[in-house]
């Protein structure tokens, strides 16, 4: 991918091209279940199990998206990760916390946020526990537009309104993680059909995820994803490439 010039990356970040979120989705309680597939030219391989759960609180929300990797995996390379998150009545994120246990690497993220005059701060430490040499990593991080994170990012794609949306429609936001800032860009598609592991066909809308760090650098690769068209948004596929293969994650119905 060609990189972006900072100034074109920090004035998309200024606005939500014309795109208009919908009104907010309420969660009582929801859990959706998924299976990750490992594709190698025609090997294809169940690797992992993860679930994206949210449950209504008084003030708000609390949301984790848990990733594990099956046993035959954990012999090559073991996966233990959980990402939470506090969200308001509005879906704004509150507190994240991340546990990243992957292989012999294992790290402790937190990020605490608050808002103030349109500005979204965060707090952000990383500890390292599988390196107790290692001091503790502080860092303040600043927007001057809603940031989220790797969980309530998915709540917010999930309340766009797609239906004022036309394909090349652009949406921008930050993502906060424990230790740097990030910039995300999301593309919308249009329609789309998508089939699940039970080969069920479904009508879905499709957009990319593109993040970049400052001065336009990729960051990682794109990630594509399918939402169904009813208005749950609920994500059915994710699709996104390694440097060798590539990993889909199937919505389990």
């Amino acid at each position: 991918m060609t990189s972006i010039k900072k100034c074109v990356v920090a004035s998309l970040l200024l606005c939500w091209c014309a795109v208009i979120p919908a009104s907010a989705v309420t969660y009582d309680s929801e859990t959706l279940n998924y299976e990750i597939v490992y594709e190698w030219g025609l090997v294809w391989k169940h690797a992992a199990n993860a679930s994206l759960s949210i449950k209504k609180h008084g003030n708000g929300y609390t949301a984790q998206l848990v990733g594990v990797t099956r046993s035959w995996a954990d012999k090559v390379y073991r996966v233990r990760d959980t990402l939470r998150c506090t969200m308001d009545n509005e879906l704004r994120p509150l507190k994240y916390e991340k546990y990243t246990h992957e292989g012999r690497y294992y790290a402790r993220d937190f990020v605490n946020y608050s808002y103030s005059l349109g500005r979204t701060k965060a707090k952000c430490l990383r500890q390292r526990p599988d390196k107790p040499e290692i001091a503790d990593a502080s860092i303040e991080l600043e927007a001057r537009a809603q940031a989220y994170d790797m969980v309530s990012v998915f709540y917010m794609l999930r309340n766009l309104d797609y239906a004022k949306m036309t394909r090349g429609s652009i949406v921008s936001s930050i993502i906060f993680s424990g230790s740097q800032k990030e910039y995300l860009t999301i593309t919308y598609h249009g329609l789309d059909k998508v089939k699940l592991r039970n080969k069920v066909k479904h009508d879905a809308h499709k957009v990319t995820f593109r993040f970049t760090q400052e001065g336009g650098k990729k960051s990682s690769e794109n990630i594509e994803v399918w939402l169904s068209t009813d208005n749950r948004h609920t994500p059915l596929l994710l699709k996104g490439t390694l440097s060798v293969g590539a990993i889909k994650c199937y919505y389990k119905q």
